[in-house]
């Protein structure tokens, strides 16, 4: 009997030491209670953050064109309770929200364009809606409403006293090729925070863990002579044969270039008619590589081959230079963070009619993925330097500690940039995806405002990667090319 009593006491006494050991201090349980409560707000707000991004995603509007979409996100802070200030850097479709005071001061950023020459119904064929000039092929509609929604969510827990600090939600137009971001870097407006927050739709769940591709952009305008192709060739200069020219020696350049770099372009303006020699053509042009240093150098051969295309062909030539990127700066300290709201978030699960969607959309991808991913998170992997594509979010990682996450918005196998993706922005894939999205930022921000000790590590650590380098924008200090999608 006595040792049944002992037994009795140790076991209760080794149950209490496991209740007191497994308690969760108070400032822990705070921030896993402001957790949940952001979550049920997310979750709350779904049905009218789907409707949005599915207004935007109808409204497609391209680069600094944005009037209606960067005006419902507008609209939706300023009902939140946002003091927002538009038209900020030069842009009129660019904006800061702002909610609370002091520190930290936590950055979201959000992207609305369209891009051009691309449409799609939400459909799982081949379906280009008529009289539609664009669409948003890399589910920026998704990306702005989500960024919008988490910025809300974090408004609420401060207006109710459970966090302190400030947040800030920035509306940045044209990241497809326009440089958005950078005129705001330039302009300063990222320099009161203290880390930034971003996303991008992708057809899988991850932190960003890639560096991008640094890239040097402009529009080659040749100026020649006009006259008829047939009776009088000899007074003409073609300025379309000084962009073909001009085509010509960067291609050969490119046996003479690192192998990393990628230089693509568009004829953008070939002339009219065939029997009247243009006296005009424009041919717009990407440099890009994981270096900064090797894009200028890189881009001022392209500089160098149109103006020995002009002198061959008796032409006279102007650039004007439309965007400059940094790469993208990787802080691990956040993006281990992000990580694990992330994993806490888990991924999008498919109703039995979407995976039919999927399914049927899937044979027309030149590589479909296991629809399973879709659900999955992938782990952390590091790799330094770009291998994929450039974003102006570069540009705001060497101005403050930066993270972001892709969320699996689009079909497995789905590619940037293409029709496939506007089919699934366009249906519920995209918007539960952005739904990941929008809760995993909204999580990382509670961390950051909650935890002085991880904004000061991730500090440390940007410090560190910057070095001595001084910023300075690629695109020099030109006024944003407001209609560079004319």
């Amino acid at each position: 009997m006595k040792k049944l009593f002992l037994g009795a006491m140790l076991f209760l006494s080794f149950g209490a030491w496991a209740q007191k050991k497994t308690k969760l201090d108070p400032a822990t349980a705070q921030i896993n209670a402001n957790k949940e409560t952001a979550i049920a707000a997310l979750n709350n707000a779904y049905d009218a953050d789907k409707k949005t991004a599915l207004q935007i995603w109808d409204f497609a509007e391209v680069g600094y064109k944005e009037v209606k979409s960067a005006a419902l996100h507008i609209q939706h802070l300023r009902d939140a309770g946002f003091t927002v200030e538009t038209g900020v850097a030069g842009i009129p479709t660019a904006f800061v929200a702002t909610y609370g005071t002091g520190s930290p001061t936590i950055g979201i950023l959000a992207e609305y364009d369209a891009l051009p020459g691309i449409n799609q119904s939400a459909s799982a064929e081949r379906d280009p809606i008529v009289g539609k000039n664009a669409g948003h092929a890399c589910g920026h509609h998704l990306f702005g409403t989500a960024s919008v929604s988490a910025g809300i969510a974090i408004k609420e827990l401060i207006a109710a006293g459970k966090l302190k600090g400030t947040i800030k939600v920035f509306g940045t137009p044209a990241e497809e090729g326009g440089s958005g971001k950078v005129f705001l870097v330039r302009e300063g407006l990222f320099n009161n925070l203290d880390a930034v927050i971003h996303w991008h739709p992708d057809d899988v769940n991850a932190i960003t863990t890639t560096s991008a591709l640094a890239n040097k952009s402009a529009k080659f305008k040749f100026y020649g002579i006009s006259a008829h192709a047939a009776a009088a060739p000899d007074q003409g200069r073609s300025a379309l044969d000084a962009v073909e020219a001009m085509d010509n020696m960067v291609n050969m350049m490119r046996e003479h270039i690192p192998q990393e770099t990628r230089i693509h372009y568009v004829i953008t303006n070939g002339g009219k008619a065939p029997n009247v020699i243009p006296d005009f053509a424009e041919v717009y042009y990407y440099v890009r590589h994981p270096r900064r240093k090797e894009v200028v150098e890189i881009f001022d051969r392209v500089v160098k081959a149109a103006e020995g295309a002009a002198l061959g062909t008796g032409t006279t030539m102007k650039y004007d230079i439309i965007g400059g990127t940094h790469d993208l700066l990787i802080n691990k300290t956040l993006a281990e963070t992000m990580q694990a709201n992330l994993d806490k978030v888990g991924g999008v699960k498919y109703s039995e009619a979407e995976i039919a969607f999927a399914k049927k959309l899937q044979p027309t991808m030149v590589a479909p993925v296991d629809l399973a991913t879709a659900a999955t998170i992938k782990p952390l992997t590091y790799i330094n330097e770009g291998n994929s594509g450039s974003t102006d979010v570069g540009d705001v990682s060497y101005a403050k500690p930066t993270v972001g996450l892709r969320a699996a918005t689009w079909v497995p196998g789905t590619a940037a940039h293409s029709w496939q993706a506007v089919a699934s922005g366009g249906t519920e894939i995209g918007t539960k995806g952005m739904l990941v999205a929008s809760k995993t930022m909204a999580l990382t921000a509670i961390d950051l405002m909650s935890n002085p000790d991880l904004i000061k590590k991730a500090t440390e650590e940007f410090n560190k990667s910057i070095g001595d380098y001084k910023y300075k924008a690629l695109l020099g200090d030109i006024k944003p090319a407001l209609n560079y999608r004319d």
